[in-house]
C-alpha cells in the first residue's frame, strides 16, 4: 500500500529543485517580470503569475524557440499528520516544476535542455484540485515567457494526471497558443467522475468493513478536516486488516453487525473486498500483483488458487489504498470548494455495474450464489445523497470534451488506479467523432491528418514474484502499465520528441518511424484496436 497519490512528493520536488541551481528568491510582486540569474549554458527565471503562483524557467544558450510547459498532477491541499498510515508526514508544497521528475530522475529536462529547448512550469496558486486557476497560470505563464524570450516560435504543453487534465483543458480552450499537446496518465473528463468511481470503493469499505467511516459529507473549517483525517486513518487501519485476512478469509472486527446476522461472513473478505474494486473499476493487475502467477509449479494447486483467488484480491487491495485516499481527501477538498456533500449513488446498480466481471471472476468472488448475497446487501444499504447546491458548483468546474485541436500525444498505464486507461479510451473516442465529422467535410480533399496518438503502458504477462516460502514480494519496483503515472525517464523522453516533431511539422509522427519510437520505448503501445473499457462512471448503470 504504498503506492499512493503523489505519495511523499517533497522528496521528489527536490530533486527537481536540484536542476535549478543558483536562483534568487521569487520576486514578492506577483505578475512581475521574471527574475534571471544569466547563467551559462542554461539560465534559470523565477517569478511569481498574478494570482501568486510560483513558476521556474530555463533557457539553454542555444534556445531553439520552442518551450515545454509542464503541468504538475493533484498535490494534497492539507497537510497528513504523522500518525496516519502511509502517507503521514505530508506539508503542503507549491515548488514550481519545470518537468517530469520519475522517481527523482531529473535526466529528461536535462535532455530537453540539452536539445536546445526550454522547460518551465508553475507551482500552481493553491494546490488540491485546481484544474480553473491552473489552466489560467498557465496562459499568464506561457504569455510572461514569450515576453521575456521574444525569439519563442512554438509553445508545448504537456503534464500528468490532474496536469493531464490541465493541458488537455488548456488545449482545447486556447489551442491558438500552443503547436502540440502531452496529456499524459489524464484524470476524467470531470472532478464529478474522478470522484464518482473512488467515492464507490469508499463507499463500499464503510458499508461492508467499517460502518464508522465518515465517507463523505464532511463539516466544514477544522471540524471537517479532523473528520477526513480520522477516515483517512480508519481506511487504512482496516485495509491492513484485510490484507491479513487474505488467506483465511476473515472479516475485519469492525465489520457490521448485519453481516454476520445473515451470513455473508462465510464469504471470504477477500471476495467481498474484489467485489468493491470491480463495481468502482480498479484494476485487477497492481504494482506487484498480476492476477495470472502464483507460488511454485504452474501446475500445482497452489499456483492456480493464488492466481485465481488471491492475487486479484491482492491487486484491488493495493490499488485500493490509492483510490480510498483519492476518495477522502479530494472529496474533501472538493467539498470545501463546492459547499456540501457531492458524492450520489442513489441511483447505482452496482450487479449491472459487474455484470461482466461477475462472470470472469467467478471463482475469486466464491461464486454466484456468493455474489448475489454480497450485492444484495449492497443494494439494501442506506447510500449517499449529495447537496444539490454542491453537485451544481462542481459541475461548474473546468472539465474537457475531447477536442483535440493540436496535434496531441496521449500516454497512460493499462493498470493505473487512479486514472484509468478507460480515460483515454474516451479521449480517443471523442476525437474519433471529431476526426470523422472533419473526414466527410473534406471528401475528395484527401485524408485530414489524425491529430491524436493514443499510447498505453502495458503490463508484463507475469510479474508477481514470491520468497523461498512462497510469499509474494512487495518489495520491487512498480511493474510497467501499473501504478499512477508509471512512467521511466525513457518513456518521458519518447513523448517529448513525438510532441517536438508535432510542434516542429504541424502533424503527428505516422507510420513506420512512430513504430519506431514505439518500440524503442518498451512496454507501450499505440494499437488502434487496443481500447480499455471506459470507466464505469460512463457505463449505463
Amino acid at each position: 500500500m504504498k503506492n499512493l497519490l503523489n505519495m511523499k512528493r517533497t522528496a521528489v520536488l527536490a530533486s527537481a529543485v536540484l536542476v535549478l541551481t543558483g536562483l534568487v528568491a521569487i520576486p514578492s510582486s506577483a505578475s512581475a517580470a521574471p527574475l534571471c540569474d544569466g547563467k551559462f549554458p542554461v539560465q534559470s527565471c523565477i517569478g511569481a503569475t498574478s494570482d501568486g503562483a510560483p513558476y521556474v524557467m530555463q533557457v539553454p544558450a542555444n534556445f531553439n524557440g520552442t518551450v515545454y510547459l509542464w503541468s504538475h498532477g493533484y498535490r494534497y491541499n492539507v497537510p497528513i499528520p504523522a500518525a496516519i498510515p502511509a502517507i503521514g508526514g505530508y506539508t503542503v508544497v507549491n515548488t514550481p516544476e519545470p518537468g517530469p521528475v520519475p522517481g527523482g530522475d531529473t535526466s529528461v529536462i536535462k535532455y530537453l535542455l540539452g536539445k536546445g529547448f526550454a522547460v518551465m512550469g508553475s507551482g500552481f496558486a493553491r494546490q488540491g484540485w485546481n484544474a480553473d486557476s491552473g489552466v489560467a497560470t498557465d496562459e499568464e505563464l506561457i504569455t510572461t515567457f514569450k515576453s521575456k524570450f521574444t525569439t519563442t516560435s512554438h509553445v508545448i504543453a504537456w503534464g500528468a494526471s490532474l496536469g493531464g487534465f490541465i493541458t488537455q483543458t488548456l488545449a482545447e480552450k486556447d489551442a491558438a497558443a500552443l503547436s502540440a499537446a502531452g496529456p499524459l496518465c489524464v484524470a476524467s473528463p470531470t472532478v464529478e467522475a474522478e470522484l464518482q468511481m473512488a467515492g464507490d470503493f469508499l463507499w463500499g469499505l464503510k458499508t461492508f468493513f467499517d460502518p464508522s467511516i465518515k465517507a463523505g459529507n464532511y463539516s466544514a473549517g477544522a471540524a471537517g478536516y479532523a473528520e477526513a483525517m480520522s477516515d483517512l486513518g480508519k481506511v487504512f487501519t482496516v485495509l491492513g486488516k484485510l490484507q491479513a485476512g487474505i488467506a483465511s478469509g476473515a472479516w475485519p472486527d469492525t465489520t457490521p453487525a448485519a453481516i454476520h446476522a445473515v451470513g455473508l461472513d462465510q464469504v471470504p473478505s477477500r471476495s467481498a473486498l474484489l467485489l468493491l474494486g470491480l463495481m468502482a473499476g480498479l484494476p485487477t493487475q497492481s504494482a506487484h500483483f498480476d492476477s495470472t502467477t502464483g507460488p511454485g509449479s504452474v501446475n500445482s494447486s497452489a499456483y492456480t488458487s493464488f492466481a485465481a483467488a488471491a492475487s486479484p484480491a491482492l491487486a484491488i487491495l493495493e490499488n485500493g489504498a490509492t483510490a480510498a485516499a483519492l476518495a477522502v481527501l479530494v472529496t474533501y477538498d472538493v467539498e470545501q470548494q463546492s459547499g456540501g456533500a457531492i458524492f450520489d449513488n442513489t441511483k447505482t446498480d452496482y450487479a449491472t455495474r459487474v455484470a461482466s466481471e461477475a462472470t470472469v471472476y467467478n471463482a475469486a468472488l466464491s461464486g454466484g450464489t456468493a455474489t448475489a448475497g454480497l450485492l444484495g446487501y449492497l443494494a439494501q444499504a442506506p447510500r449517499a445523497t449529495a447537496s444539490p447546491t454542491a453537485l451544481a458548483k462542481m459541475r461548474s468546474l473546468a472539465q474537457w470534451t475531447g477536442t483535440v485541436s493540436v496535434p496531441t500525444v496521449a500516454m497512460t498505464g493499462v493498470a493505473d488506479p487512479v486514472t484509468p486507461a478507460g480515460d483515454l479510451t474516451y479521449l480517443a473516442q471523442q476525437y474519433a467523432k471529431q476526426w470523422q465529422a472533419k473526414h466527410l467535410a473534406t471528401l475528395g480533399k484527401g485524408r485530414p491528418p489524425y491529430d491524436l496518438i493514443a499510447l498505453f503502458g502495458v503490463t508484463p504477462a507475469h510479474y508477481t514474484t514470491f520468497s523461498a516460502t512462497g510469499a509474494p514480494i512487495t518489495t520491487t519496483p512498480a511493474a510497467n502499465g501499473t501504478n499512477h503515472c508509471n512512467f521511466n525517464a525513457k518513456q518521458y523522453i519518447a513523448v517529448a520528441d513525438l510532441l517536438a516533431y508535432a510542434s516542429a511539422h504541424g502533424q503527428n509522427m505516422s507510420g513506420g518511424a512512430l513504430n519506431t519510437v514505439v518500440r524503442k520505448m518498451g512496454g507501450t503501445t499505440k494499437d488502434a484496436k487496443f481500447a480499455p473499457a471506459l470507466p464505469k462512471f460512463y457505463a449505463a448503470d
